[in-house]
């Protein structure tokens, strides 16, 4: 089991909610579906097997996260992390460069696609940009090397704003978006 897998997203999650809301030292609640956490974890667990997990990885995070709680109703898992978990991100983890520019350029009321998409390529010479043909979102965009990192980017332009949802490559394959 990989607990590694899963406590990076963690930090890579909060990390990005603060950046986007600021930083507060505060609870938070963060969901997973039963297949993320497997995939995270590199296990093949049911709901039961996975509870038991998340209390060992609950117990393998509490000196960095705090005291952690897992709940779950049917295949949904909720991670609430403790405000020191919030603490710890805000004060250990690296500044998130790509990410900070990224949010920076989105949060914009008047950020146009171009100058979005202009954030990736600051700060990588091998983005792959993709404007698939559905209606959930108007671009695909991600580091085809991983470098500075492994997200999904499904950017959407809304007319007086764009948006975004950040993705695992397996969570995003998962979701099968309809050309």
């Amino acid at each position: 089991m990989n607990f590694l897998n899963l406590e990076k997203n963690i930090i890579d999650i909060v990390q990005e909610q603060q950046l986007k809301l600021g930083y507060r030292k505060e609870i938070i609640r963060l969901y997973y579906p039963l297949l993320s956490l497997n995939r995270l974890l590199d296990t093949n667990y049911d709901t039961n097997q996975m509870q038991a997990a998340m209390e060992s990885f609950c117990f393998f995070v509490q000196e960095r996260l705090g005291q952690m709680e897992v709940t779950h109703q049917k295949d949904r898992f909720c991670l609430i992390i403790s405000a020191q978990g919030s603490e710890y991100v805000h004060e250990h983890t690296k500044d998130d460069t790509f990410l900070r520019d990224f949010i920076d350029v989105i949060s914009r009321h008047n950020a146009s696609m171009e100058e979005i998409l202009q954030q990736f390529h600051k700060h990588s010479n091998h983005v792959h940009v993709e404007q698939p043909q559905n209606a959930e979102f108007n671009y695909l965009v991600y580091f085809e090397d991983g470098i500075p990192d492994n997200y999904r980017y499904c950017i959407t332009d809304e007319g007086c704003h764009i948006s975004y949802h950040r993705f695992t490559e397996d969570d995003y394959n998962d979701l099968q978006f309809e050309g």
